[in-house]
């Protein structure tokens, strides 16, 4: 199973042709994609139209679904951000250290365009999806 960032599935919904939205496509043809509860919630917002909305919800709501955070994340997620933080990483969103805390604690690859994830690779050992095909 892998995980898709945000800024992933918004290309890929927005009908972007890119080496990740390819890899995207690849994984969801066969059914290794599952959904954090945070990206879809990040997905979902974007929508303006009702119509598009629902479609959305109701056809991500078909995969796998892990929930992101909770108490036991915490601290792992404040340990991470404040270690890269210390090496001179300034992770501009917390939705990013939850995303990437949480692939790394479960050994979840991340398919990922968000060069903020960069140093949770190099220096806390995210894996990430290849986008060769």
């Amino acid at each position: 199973m892998i995980l898709a960032d945000t800024s992933v599935w918004i290309d890929y919904l927005n009908g972007n042709d890119n080496e990740y939205t390819s890899s995207l496509d690849t994984a969801l043809v066969k059914g290794t994609v599952a959904l954090g509860d945070l990206i879809f919630l990040e997905i979902l917002q974007g929508f303006k139209i009702d119509k598009e909305y629902n479609r959305a919800k109701t056809t991500l709501s078909t995969l796998d679904q892990y929930e992101m955070f909770g108490h036991s994340m915490v601290i792992k997620c404040a340990e991470n951000y404040r270690i890269l933080r210390k090496k001179g990483f300034t992770i501009r969103r917390t939705t990013d250290v939850i995303i990437a805390s949480f692939c790394i604690e479960n050994q979840i690859p991340l398919l990922f365009s968000d060069k903020d994830f960069i140093p949770f690779v190099k220096e806390l050992g995210l894996v990430t999806v290849s986008t060769e095909t």
